[in-house]
């Protein structure tokens, strides 16, 4: 049986290795949107479900696939669900602060990122970092001022067969945990090496195939499957 070509609306190289593993037993092969030349969308809604969609269609329009689009991020009660759809991009990164702390990002140790003489990629990898490490460091600092350090990971999927679709596939996670000060873990990305969990693990110390059977990815993408088989 032919493997059916997605594309996901993301240049997010965490979430195409989530989202691919979880995807592949349904015969679908995920590519990013970067590799067929398609720019990401705008994401000026304030809910995870309008900027997925948003997504979707436009990398659909685009490409002339069907696609998948992940809007995800965390959720502080004590902040009153900030930074939400802002978690990629929750502090301001400017050019000298990229350059910074690059190889400082929580969970990895100063100096390990790739040099940006290893190329577009390497600096990309990089950028992404600072900015990872700054997201958590504006986080860990607004959450000192309170008592309550309790939050959730948010993950809202869109499928859409085409464009225009009128009847996109909506499914969402919810993964309980709260932010610590101290980051701990190698693994994952983003806020995972400050998110931690009831067992007392950080979402960044879980062995990648345990993370893609227990997060908030892997629920929306449990509750996505069902509808795709449906």
């Amino acid at each position: 049986m032919a493997r059916e070509r997605v594309v996901l609306a993301s240049n997010n190289a965490g979430k195409l290795r989530e989202l691919s593993a979880l995807l592949e037993p349904l015969g679908m092969d995920l590519v990013a949107q970067s590799e067929l030349g398609i720019g990401e969308a705008d994401e000026p809604h304030p809910s995870f479900v309008e900027n997925a969609l948003a997504k979707a269609r436009h990398a659909s329009r685009l490409s002339g696939l069907a696609a998948l689009a992940d809007d995800s991020g965390i959720c502080a009660n004590a902040l009153g669900g900030a930074p939400g759809v802002r978690s990629a991009r929750y502090a301001p990164l400017s050019g000298a602060t990229a350059g910074a702390t690059a190889g400082a990002t929580a969970g990895t140790t100063p100096g390990t990122a790739v040099g940006a003489e290893s190329g577009t990629s390497s600096a990309a990898a990089a950028t992404r970092a600072a900015q990872d490490a700054a997201n958590n460091a504006r986080l860990v600092a607004e959450l000192s001022q309170h008592a309550d350090r309790s939050a959730y990971y948010c993950c809202v999927l869109v499928f859409v067969r085409h464009a225009d679709d009128p009847r996109p596939l909506i499914a969402e996670g919810l993964w309980h945990g709260e932010v610590i000060a101290k980051p701990r873990g190698a693994n994952g990305f983003g806020y995972d090496p400050h998110f931690q969990l009831s067992d007392g693990h950080t979402a960044a110390e879980l062995d990648p195939a345990l993370k893609n059977r227990v997060s908030h990815r892997a629920i929306a993408m449990r509750a996505l499957i069902a509808s795709l088989r449906a």
